[in-house]
C-alpha cells in the first residue's frame, strides 16, 4: 500500500536557468498539489524551489520548510510555509528533511542538491529507508550523472542492483505517476549483497 503523504524535493535556489526549468518546477508542484502530496522542502522563497512549492500551495497543499540558520539569517525564507524549521548547520537540515518526508525527488539543481540526493541514495542502499527517490530529468540535465552512475558499476565500485534504488522520469507527470504507483518493501541489506561480486 502506498502511504506516501510529503515529498521531499530537492531544487535549485537560482533565479537565472533557462525557462524550461521553472516551467517543469512549476507543472511538477502543480501536479504534487492537485494529486493531495504535501512537500518537505528548503523553505526558500528563490528559484526551483519556490516555483515548485507555489504551486503545490495553490492546489491546495501544504508546504514544509527546513533551512538553516545562516540562510534564514539571509531572509531567502518564505512566510508560507505551514511550518519552516530553522535548523543549525545543513547536515541538521538533511536529517530534518528525511525525518518529514516520505520520498525524494530531486529537480535541477547545484552542488547542495547533489550531495542532498548523494546521501539519499546511501541511505537506501544501506536499507536505513525505503522511499522512492526520483530524478526529474529536465532538458536532459542529470544524462551526464546518470552516466557517472554507470560508470559507477561498471567498476565495481557499485553492484548492478544500484540502480534500483533511483528513478529517472524525464517530466513531471513521469515523477507524479511513479509516486502514486510506488510499492514499499522491506529492505533487508546483507553483507553478501554489499561486498560480494
Amino acid at each position: 500500500m502506498n502511504k506516501i503523504k510529503r515529498v521531499c524535493v530537492f531544487a535549485s535556489s537560482c533565479n537565472f536557468l533557462d525557462e524550461d526549468y521553472y516551467k517543469d518546477a512549476a507543472e511538477f508542484g502543480d501536479l504534487l498539489g492537485k494529486s493531495g502530496f504535501d512537500m518537505v522542502y528548503g523553505g526558500s522563497s528563490l528559484g526551483l524551489m519556490w516555483a515548485c512549492a507555489e504551486k503545490v500551495k495553490e492546489n491546495g497543499s501544504q508546504i514544509i520548510g527546513v533551512m538553516p540558520e545562516k540562510l534564514h539569517d539571509m531572509g531567502v525564507y518564505t512566510d508560507d510555509c505551514v511550518e519552516l524549521f530553522v535548523t543549525p548547520c545543513m547536515r541538521s537540515r538533511k536529517a530534518k528533511m528525511d525525518e518529514l518526508s516520505d520520498a525524494v525527488v530531486a529537480l535541477p539543481g547545484g552542488f547542495g542538491t547533489l550531495e542532498e540526493l548523494s546521501e539519499m541514495i546511501v541511505q537506501k542502499q544501506l536499507g536505513y529507508n525505503n522511499k522512492p527517490i526520483i530524478l526529474l530529468n529536465t532538458n536532459g540535465y542529470y544524462d551526464k550523472l546518470v552516466d557517472f552512475f554507470e560508470e559507477i558499476i561498471s567498476q565495481n565500485f557499485a553492484r548492478g542492483n544500484a540502480r534500483k534504488l533511483y528513478y529517472i522520469a524525464n517530466t513531471p507527470q513521469e515523477a507524479i505517476e511513479y509516486l502514486k504507483n510506488y510499492t514499499f518493501e522491506n529492505i533487508l541489506v546483507t553483507k553478501e549483497q554489499i561486498y560480494k561480486r
